[in-house]
């Protein structure tokens, strides 16, 4: 359950609930009610002992799911208005503790994590608590209570296991396809209904809707939207909770069973056509349609395999009609291989209405085990949303990606010669505090935080053992046990709290993420925008004679303005800052910035653009330019990891020391002839032999070049080497390249340091 959320669970006798605060200080408030909705903490065997204002403040919030969450009370008549609560844990609770209560009847248990009132300074944040809950029943396949609806369905529908069934939708309205116990595909056909009255039959056509998305090679995922033969768009993705379908594939049919031994079996084909015929529509021996669910790729020699389903209990797709439709949906009947989890479960449809307003989603886990989290949107998603409708999906955030009348090129301009602000919130963010905080990140990072300064910011890699990297970021230093890390993965987050409970070490790592956003501000000019808006006390730091990597709280206008904090840090290659604030606070964030930026041109910048400065300053990117079987030095960071000055020791030096004295890739610039593009993972070559990828590439608009930052071999590695980038299999076509000194653009870093 996220910091600042809330969640409800059904429980029933002997059923235990442990609540567990996953990295400690997060206080929590629970509300219990018996089967009729009546107030009874003696269901679980306490008494109230809490108001209960933290609990209501959050239900009453605009958080995702708040809104639902309140309306599932209602259904259950749970009065919450002047309820006490049970209060557990405070802001001193050490990761890990839990408490664990069982139930003595059947009732709910709502639960909250109430959020502090933000205080960058005391470094305040609202956590995960992480709820198990052990039943004396065990629930088996079939026992899985339904998620509350989005909203108030228009139809419930239940598909048995080994059925189909046929229904109607109106343009607008929501189809909502549900996984109810986990690892069971469903296969969707939809047919537009004005022409089904006409006896045109056109269903939703798997080629063509490949085609129009470029995607004519398939791979798991959803398309945005599905077509018919006609190009007639049928429906639009609006969330989807799996991530793992695929859409490439017939539904199962007689001849396929036939086929493998088992004559006479079930299948979605045949049940479709059983479905469809009440509605006109000619039946066939095997249809194509979207299959939900269904964990298939194609290997590297081109056949299609399948495993298991990764959808879980609830997981769902949420589609839109785009015109009037006939439907059918499938609990798929495969018991002969392991499509469906090796055992036959049922599938659940809910429509809603076309009024209801539903985000654009998609979920993803920070961990295996997590329950999947939406996409989300950042505190100045509303302001850029004002500007553009391109949005990408990064890290789990709706960031810009770019503008229509602001296109990347005009942004890279704009960062090089003037002003741009971005969206950089998705970053992720992780209060380390206590009295082995120091020691703690000395461990972790490759840095020497020992003498990292107050109000200092220094940039550090995090590896594993073995020298693969973890993550890259900056690390702030608030006070003498006080840090901040900010990175672009959970999983440094993780590992640190990892290492510390490994380590017994008396330090807490809470993430902030949600608390705390940031918009950039970039360019020559951004030192007079920040500092003709920002406020700093007199004994901070102040703005105009702030140094490179350092950072300084302040507040928009003046004493009593919103609190902010701003680091001279940013990820262009130019002159920088950041912006951080409770998003709550966003929208006014980014009007005081924009308003004051007019004057100076500025211009948005999206993700696009971003990658564009990012590349010619060579900044790295995870996934790029590094994963775990990379090291500092091969990511082109070795500046990271002071081995001689750093004496301490630290996660990965062993491995480190040996890969420097013994490397076998760099990580180097390449130059390439003409104007041919070049893309991330293509193969760098001399004569037959690979001796390198490109890592990430882009055409400079400052020379007119493409440029790339590439890993060769260290035998090919030096400036002046001629190589050669491999197209069509790496072998049938060449572009002429060069090694060439990295970074492309300011290596000195002149411009952010100016």
């Amino acid at each position: 359950m996220p910091g600042g959320g809330a969640a409800l669970w059904e429980v029933k006798p002997g059923d235990r609930i442990t609540i567990t605060n996953a990295e400690g200080g997060q206080i929590c408030e629970m509300l219990v009610a018996d089967a009729a909705g009546r107030i009874a903490p003696g269901l679980l065997g306490v008494s109230a002992d809490a108001a209960g204002d933290g609990l209501r403040a959050t239900l009453a919030s605009d958080r995702p799911g708040m809104a639902r969450l309140r309306a599932g009370l209602v259904r259950r008549q749970v009065e919450i208005e002047t309820a006490p609560a049970i209060g557990l844990f405070n802001y001193d609770t050490p990761a890990g503790d839990a408490v664990s209560f069982t139930a003595q009847s059947n009732g709910w248990v709502l639960l909250a994590a109430p959020a502090p009132a933000p205080d960058f300074e005391a470094q305040t944040t609202a956590t995960p608590l992480s709820v198990t809950i052990t039943r004396a029943q065990p629930r088996h396949a079939g026992s899985y209570a339904l998620p509350d609806p989005l909203a108030d369905p228009l139809q419930d529908i239940r598909v048995s296991s080994a059925t189909a069934r046929a229904y109607r939708v109106k343009k607008g309205e929501f189809i909502q396809i549900m996984d109810v116990d986990g690892r069971q595909c469903t296969d969707f056909q939809c047919f537009d209904a004005r022409k089904v009255d006409k006896g045109i039959f056109h269903p939703l056509d798997v080629t063509t809707t490949r085609t129009i998305h470029g995607h004519a090679y398939p791979m798991p995922g959803l398309h945005a939207k599905y077509f018919d033969h006609d190009l007639t768009p049928l429906v639009e993705v609006v969330q989807d909770t799996c991530g793992r379908h695929d859409a490439f594939a017939l539904a199962c049919n007689a001849k396929y069973y036939d086929d493998i031994g088992y004559p006479g079996h079930a299948n979605c084909s045949d049940n479709f056509n059983a479905e469809l015929a009440g509605y006109g529509i000619p039946a066939r021996p095997g249809w194509m349609a979207a299959n939900f669910f269904f964990n298939t790729a194609i290997d590297h020699d081109g056949v299609m395999y399948a495993d298991e389903p990764w959808s879980r209990p609830g997981d769902y797709v949420l589609l839109r009609a785009l015109t009037d439709l006939i439907c059918v949906s499938s609990a798929c009947p495969d018991d002969t291989s392991a499509a469906n989890g090796w055992h036959l479960t049922d599938i659940h449809l809910r429509t809603y209405g076309a009024d209801e307003r539903f985000s654009r989603a998609t979920a993803w886990r920070p961990t295996p085990d997590e329950d999947p989290i939406m996409t989300r949107e950042s505190a100045f998603h509303d302001s850029f949303a004002a500007m553009t409708r391109d949005f990408a999906d990064y890290n789990g955030f709706w960031l810009p990606n770019s503008f229509p009348q602001c296109d990347a090129v005009e942004s890279y301009w704009a960062c090089r010669e003037g002003v741009v602000a971005m969206d950089l919130s998705a970053l992720r963010k992780f209060e380390v505090t206590g009295p082995d905080a120091e020691a703690l990140l000395n461990w972790v990072l490759t840095r020497n935080v020992e003498k990292l300064a107050i109000g200092q910011v220094v940039y550090s890699a995090m590896c594993y053992p073995h020298g693969g990297m973890i993550d890259d970021g900056t690390l702030f230093r608030l006070g003498e046990h006080n840090f901040r890390w900010i990175g672009g993965s959970d999983e440094g987050g993780a590992w640190m709290r990892e290492e510390a409970q490994r380590l017994g070490m008396n330090v807490m790592i809470r993430s902030s993420t949600d608390q705390m956003h940031n918009l950039a501000v970039q360019g020559p000019k951004s030192r007079d925008l920040i500092t003709s808006i920002f406020w700093t006390a007199p004994h901070h730091a102040d703005l105009s004679e702030m140094g490179w990597f350092r950072f300084t709280p302040a507040r928009l206008g003046g004493p009593e303005g919103v609190p902010v904090v701003i680091s001279r840090t940013g990820y262009t290659g130019e002159l920088g800052y950041e912006v951080f604030c409770h998003p709550k606070d966003g929208t006014a964030i980014f009007d005081a910035v924009w308003q004051a930026g007019q004057p100076m041109g500025m211009r948005p910048m999206g993700l696009a653009g971003l990658d564009m400065v990012r590349i010619e300053a060579g900044l790295v990117f995870a996934g790029y330019d590094f994963s775990d079987q990379t090291d500092p030095f091969e990511a082109g960071i070795g500046f990271t990891v002071p081995l001689k000055s750093k004496t301490a020791d630290f996660v990965g030096r062993e491995a480190l020391l040996r890969r420097k004295e013994h490397p076998s890739r760099k990580f180097v610039g390449l130059e390439i002839e003409g104007q041919n593009a070049v893309a991330h993972g293509d193969c760098i070559r001399i004569g037959r032999a690979q001796v390198g990828e490109v890592c990430s590439a882009m055409r400079s608009p400052r020379t007119g070049q493409w440029i790339a930052l590439a890993r060769l071999d260290v035998a090919h590695a030096a400036e002046g080497t001629e190589v050669e980038v491999g197209q069509l299999d790496g072998h049938l076509k060449r572009y002429a390249a060069r090694v060439v000194p990295f970074p492309h653009y300011d290596p000195q870093k002149t411009r952010p340091r100016s």
